[in-house]
Protein backbone atom coordinates (compact mmCIF):
# COMPACT_ATOMS: atom_id res chain seq x y z
CA UNK A 1 0.00 0.00 0.00
CA UNK A 2 1.63 3.91 -1.07
CA UNK A 3 1.14 5.16 2.15
CA UNK A 4 1.10 8.64 -0.21
CA UNK A 5 -1.40 7.83 -2.82
CA UNK A 6 -3.86 6.74 0.43
CA UNK A 7 -3.30 9.86 2.11
CA UNK A 8 -3.79 12.14 -0.81
CA UNK A 9 -6.95 10.14 -1.91
CA UNK A 10 -8.42 10.89 1.64
CA UNK A 11 -7.27 14.12 1.67
CA UNK A 12 -9.36 14.65 -2.11
CA UNK A 13 -12.21 12.67 -1.02
CA UNK A 14 -12.51 14.73 2.01
CA UNK A 15 -11.80 18.11 0.87
CA UNK A 16 -14.71 17.36 -1.90
CA UNK A 17 -17.04 16.31 0.78
CA UNK A 18 -16.72 19.47 2.82
CA UNK A 19 -17.43 21.74 -0.03
CA UNK A 20 -19.97 20.16 -1.33
CA UNK A 21 -21.63 19.82 2.01
CA UNK A 22 -21.11 23.24 2.65
CA UNK A 23 -22.81 24.25 -0.42
CA UNK A 24 -25.81 21.81 -0.30
CA UNK A 25 -26.19 22.87 3.60
CA UNK A 26 -26.74 26.76 2.61
CA UNK A 27 -28.62 26.11 -0.31
CA UNK A 28 -31.29 24.02 1.57
CA UNK A 29 -31.69 26.89 3.98
CA UNK A 30 -31.75 29.55 0.79
CA UNK A 31 -34.17 27.10 -1.06
CA UNK A 32 -36.00 24.41 0.54
CA UNK A 33 -37.85 21.98 -1.30
CA UNK A 34 -39.65 20.76 1.56
CA UNK A 35 -40.61 22.03 5.38
CA UNK A 36 -38.39 19.97 7.65
CA UNK A 37 -40.18 18.23 10.01
CA UNK A 38 -38.30 17.13 12.88
CA UNK A 39 -34.91 19.34 14.31
CA UNK A 40 -32.55 19.46 11.97
CA UNK A 41 -29.53 19.97 14.59
CA UNK A 42 -31.02 16.51 16.15
CA UNK A 43 -31.08 14.62 12.90
CA UNK A 44 -27.19 15.79 11.84
CA UNK A 45 -25.50 15.00 15.13
CA UNK A 46 -27.08 11.75 14.67
CA UNK A 47 -26.62 11.05 10.53
CA UNK A 48 -23.46 12.15 10.66
CA UNK A 49 -22.33 10.26 13.98
CA UNK A 50 -23.21 6.76 12.55
CA UNK A 51 -21.57 8.10 9.10
CA UNK A 52 -18.00 9.10 10.71
CA UNK A 53 -18.60 5.59 13.10
CA UNK A 54 -18.65 3.71 9.64
CA UNK A 55 -15.73 5.11 7.81
CA UNK A 56 -13.83 4.34 11.42
CA UNK A 57 -15.36 0.49 11.27
CA UNK A 58 -14.57 -0.09 7.76
CA UNK A 59 -11.19 1.80 8.08
CA UNK A 60 -9.92 -1.03 10.12
CA UNK A 61 -11.85 -3.84 9.13
CA UNK A 62 -10.82 -3.14 5.40
CA UNK A 63 -6.93 -1.86 4.85
CA UNK A 64 -6.74 -2.50 1.33
CA UNK A 65 -9.38 -0.63 0.06
CA UNK A 66 -10.01 1.83 -2.45
CA UNK A 67 -6.81 3.55 -4.26
CA UNK A 68 -4.78 1.37 -2.49
CA UNK A 69 -6.64 -2.22 -3.48
CA UNK A 70 -6.15 -0.43 -7.24
CA UNK A 71 -2.31 -0.44 -7.20
CA UNK A 72 -1.66 -3.01 -5.40
CA UNK A 73 -3.87 -4.86 -8.14
CA UNK A 74 -2.14 -3.13 -11.51
CA UNK A 75 1.50 -4.09 -9.37
CA UNK A 76 0.26 -8.27 -9.58
CA UNK A 77 -1.39 -7.24 -13.33
CA UNK A 78 -4.74 -8.51 -11.56
CA UNK A 79 -8.49 -7.70 -13.88
CA UNK A 80 -9.50 -7.77 -16.79
CA UNK A 81 -8.45 -4.59 -17.65
CA UNK A 82 -4.68 -5.41 -16.96
CA UNK A 83 -5.13 -8.11 -19.57
CA UNK A 84 -5.16 -5.56 -22.74
CA UNK A 85 -3.59 -2.52 -23.49
CA UNK A 86 -6.95 0.17 -22.71
CA UNK A 87 -6.25 3.95 -23.16
CA UNK A 88 -6.34 5.13 -19.62
CA UNK A 89 -8.95 8.06 -20.30
CA UNK A 90 -11.48 4.95 -21.92
CA UNK A 91 -10.44 2.63 -18.73
CA UNK A 92 -11.28 5.04 -16.68
CA UNK A 93 -14.68 5.95 -18.45
CA UNK A 94 -15.18 1.80 -18.25
CA UNK A 95 -14.73 1.82 -14.84
CA UNK A 96 -17.51 4.52 -13.73
CA UNK A 97 -19.67 3.22 -15.92
CA UNK A 98 -19.16 -0.16 -14.51
CA UNK A 99 -19.09 0.60 -11.51
CA UNK A 100 -22.24 2.68 -11.00
CA UNK A 101 -23.93 -0.23 -12.90
CA UNK A 102 -23.03 -2.46 -9.99
CA UNK A 103 -23.67 0.14 -7.05
CA UNK A 104 -27.12 0.11 -8.76
CA UNK A 105 -27.86 -3.64 -8.54
CA UNK A 106 -26.40 -3.52 -5.22
CA UNK A 107 -28.95 -1.04 -4.23
CA UNK A 108 -31.48 -3.08 -5.76
CA UNK A 109 -30.45 -6.50 -3.97
CA UNK A 110 -30.54 -4.50 -0.96
CA UNK A 111 -34.04 -4.13 -0.75
CA UNK A 112 -34.86 -7.68 -2.11
CA UNK A 113 -32.66 -10.12 0.74
CA UNK A 114 -34.39 -9.61 3.75
CA UNK A 115 -31.34 -9.67 5.82
CA UNK A 116 -29.42 -7.32 3.87
CA UNK A 117 -32.83 -4.85 4.17
CA UNK A 118 -33.03 -4.92 7.61
CA UNK A 119 -29.20 -2.83 7.13
CA UNK A 120 -30.28 -0.77 4.57
CA UNK A 121 -33.49 0.06 6.62
CA UNK A 122 -31.34 2.54 8.64
CA UNK A 123 -31.13 4.78 5.49
CA UNK A 124 -34.70 4.99 5.26
CA UNK A 125 -35.80 5.32 8.18
CA UNK A 126 -34.65 8.87 8.20
CA UNK A 127 -38.07 10.75 8.94
CA UNK A 128 -37.06 14.05 6.86
CA UNK A 129 -34.88 14.40 3.70
CA UNK A 130 -31.74 16.34 3.29
CA UNK A 131 -28.13 15.99 2.49
CA UNK A 132 -27.37 14.28 5.55
CA UNK A 133 -29.97 11.36 4.98
CA UNK A 134 -27.38 10.54 2.07
CA UNK A 135 -24.51 9.36 4.67
CA UNK A 136 -27.05 7.71 6.62
CA UNK A 137 -25.93 4.23 6.32
CA UNK A 138 -25.50 1.44 8.93
CA UNK A 139 -21.28 0.46 9.80
CA UNK A 140 -22.46 -3.34 8.60
CA UNK A 141 -24.54 -1.93 5.76
CA UNK A 142 -21.29 0.39 4.69
CA UNK A 143 -18.76 -3.03 5.05
CA UNK A 144 -21.04 -5.23 2.48
CA UNK A 145 -20.43 -2.05 0.37
CA UNK A 146 -17.06 -1.56 0.82
CA UNK A 147 -16.47 -5.38 0.44
CA UNK A 148 -18.30 -5.46 -2.84
CA UNK A 149 -16.45 -2.44 -4.12
CA UNK A 150 -13.19 -4.19 -2.74
CA UNK A 151 -13.90 -7.40 -5.04
CA UNK A 152 -14.83 -5.19 -8.10
CA UNK A 153 -11.35 -3.19 -8.33
CA UNK A 154 -9.69 -6.82 -7.75
CA UNK A 155 -12.17 -8.48 -10.85
CA UNK A 156 -11.59 -5.33 -13.19
CA UNK A 157 -8.34 -4.30 -12.17
CA UNK A 158 -8.75 -0.04 -12.65
CA UNK A 159 -6.64 2.76 -12.34
CA UNK A 160 -5.66 3.97 -8.88
CA UNK A 161 -7.59 7.31 -10.64
CA UNK A 162 -10.50 5.80 -11.65
CA UNK A 163 -11.36 4.13 -8.00
CA UNK A 164 -10.51 7.80 -6.51
CA UNK A 165 -12.72 9.88 -9.03
CA UNK A 166 -15.29 6.95 -9.03
CA UNK A 167 -15.87 7.50 -5.57
CA UNK A 168 -15.59 11.49 -5.51
CA UNK A 169 -18.42 11.17 -7.58
CA UNK A 170 -20.34 8.82 -5.46
CA UNK A 171 -20.28 10.79 -2.43
CA UNK A 172 -20.88 13.83 -3.94
CA UNK A 173 -24.17 12.50 -5.85
CA UNK A 174 -25.31 10.91 -2.75
CA UNK A 175 -25.23 14.03 -1.10
CA UNK A 176 -26.91 16.29 -3.98
CA UNK A 177 -29.66 13.20 -4.52
CA UNK A 178 -30.34 13.37 -1.00
CA UNK A 179 -30.26 17.32 -0.82
CA UNK A 180 -33.55 19.42 0.09
CA UNK A 181 -33.26 21.81 -2.93
CA UNK A 182 -35.64 23.44 -5.27
CA UNK A 183 -34.08 22.54 -8.33
CA UNK A 184 -36.04 24.59 -11.47
CA UNK A 185 -38.42 22.23 -12.73
CA UNK A 186 -36.55 22.27 -16.44
CA UNK A 187 -33.82 22.05 -14.82
CA UNK A 188 -34.54 18.94 -13.01
CA UNK A 189 -35.98 17.53 -16.32
CA UNK A 190 -32.72 18.53 -18.12
CA UNK A 191 -30.49 16.79 -15.29
CA UNK A 192 -32.69 13.69 -15.63
CA UNK A 193 -31.31 12.67 -18.58
CA UNK A 194 -27.98 12.41 -17.58
CA UNK A 195 -27.51 12.72 -13.73
CA UNK A 196 -30.22 11.64 -10.53
CA UNK A 197 -31.88 14.54 -8.96
CA UNK A 198 -33.17 15.38 -5.39
CA UNK A 199 -36.55 15.10 -6.98
CA UNK A 200 -35.95 12.11 -8.74
CA UNK A 201 -34.70 9.99 -5.76
CA UNK A 202 -36.87 11.41 -3.20
CA UNK A 203 -39.23 9.44 -4.76
CA UNK A 204 -37.37 5.83 -3.56
CA UNK A 205 -37.90 7.27 0.33
CA UNK A 206 -41.39 7.43 -0.24
CA UNK A 207 -43.38 5.34 2.90
CA UNK A 208 -45.39 3.69 -0.19
CA UNK A 209 -43.96 0.25 -1.22
CA UNK A 210 -44.29 0.95 -4.92
CA UNK A 211 -42.46 3.94 -5.15
CA UNK A 212 -39.49 3.24 -2.36
CA UNK A 213 -39.07 0.37 -5.31
CA UNK A 214 -38.57 2.47 -7.69
CA UNK A 215 -35.44 5.25 -8.79
CA UNK A 216 -32.44 2.66 -7.12
CA UNK A 217 -29.88 4.66 -8.94
CA UNK A 218 -27.16 7.08 -7.15
CA UNK A 219 -25.31 8.73 -10.15
CA UNK A 220 -26.36 7.56 -13.53
CA UNK A 221 -30.54 7.39 -14.54
CA UNK A 222 -29.75 5.27 -17.73
CA UNK A 223 -30.01 1.98 -15.57
CA UNK A 224 -33.52 2.77 -13.93
CA UNK A 225 -34.87 3.73 -17.45
CA UNK A 226 -33.00 0.61 -18.88
CA UNK A 227 -34.47 -1.93 -16.27
CA UNK A 228 -37.93 -0.50 -15.77
CA UNK A 229 -37.36 0.79 -12.43
CA UNK A 230 -37.85 4.79 -13.43
CA UNK A 231 -40.45 6.66 -11.89
CA UNK A 232 -40.99 10.05 -12.98
CA UNK A 233 -43.11 11.78 -10.20
CA UNK A 234 -45.13 10.34 -6.38
CA UNK A 235 -48.64 9.51 -6.61
CA UNK A 236 -48.98 12.80 -3.83
CA UNK A 237 -46.78 14.78 -5.16
CA UNK A 238 -43.29 16.10 -4.29
CA UNK A 239 -44.69 18.60 -1.66
CA UNK A 240 -46.99 15.92 -0.15
CA UNK A 241 -44.79 12.60 -0.14
CA UNK A 242 -44.48 10.67 3.27
CA UNK A 243 -40.78 10.03 3.96
CA UNK A 244 -39.98 6.82 5.41
CA UNK A 245 -40.81 3.68 6.54
CA UNK A 246 -44.16 2.34 7.77
CA UNK A 247 -43.90 1.42 11.41
CA UNK A 248 -40.34 3.35 12.19
CA UNK A 249 -41.99 7.05 12.48
CA UNK A 250 -41.18 7.56 16.02
CA UNK A 251 -37.93 9.90 17.58
CA UNK A 252 -36.49 6.57 17.76
CA UNK A 253 -35.22 6.92 14.41
CA UNK A 254 -33.27 9.21 14.45
CA UNK A 255 -30.63 8.62 17.73
CA UNK A 256 -27.59 6.97 16.60
CA UNK A 257 -28.09 4.13 19.38
CA UNK A 258 -31.19 3.34 18.25
CA UNK A 259 -29.88 3.48 14.54
CA UNK A 260 -27.14 1.05 15.51
CA UNK A 261 -29.57 -1.60 16.95
CA UNK A 262 -32.59 -1.08 14.56
CA UNK A 263 -31.38 -4.06 12.58
CA UNK A 264 -31.41 -6.19 15.32
CA UNK A 265 -34.94 -5.33 16.94
CA UNK A 266 -38.29 -7.25 15.66
CA UNK A 267 -39.42 -5.72 12.14
CA UNK A 268 -42.52 -4.19 11.77
CA UNK A 269 -42.43 -3.51 8.34
CA UNK A 270 -40.27 -5.10 5.13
Amino acid sequence: MNVLDATLDSAARLSVFALLLTVLALLEIYSPRRKPQHSKAKRWINNFGISALSSVIVALALPLIGVAAAIWANERSWGLFNQFEIQPLISITLYIVVFDFTIYLQHRLFHKSKLLWTLHRVHHTDLDYDVSTGVRFHPLSIFISATIKLLLILLLGPLAAAVLISEIVLNATSMFNHSNIKLPNKLDKFLRYFIVTPDMHRIHHSTQVSEHSQNFGFNFTWWDKLLKTYKEQPAKGQEAIELGIRGYREDRCIGIVSLLTQPFSKDQEM
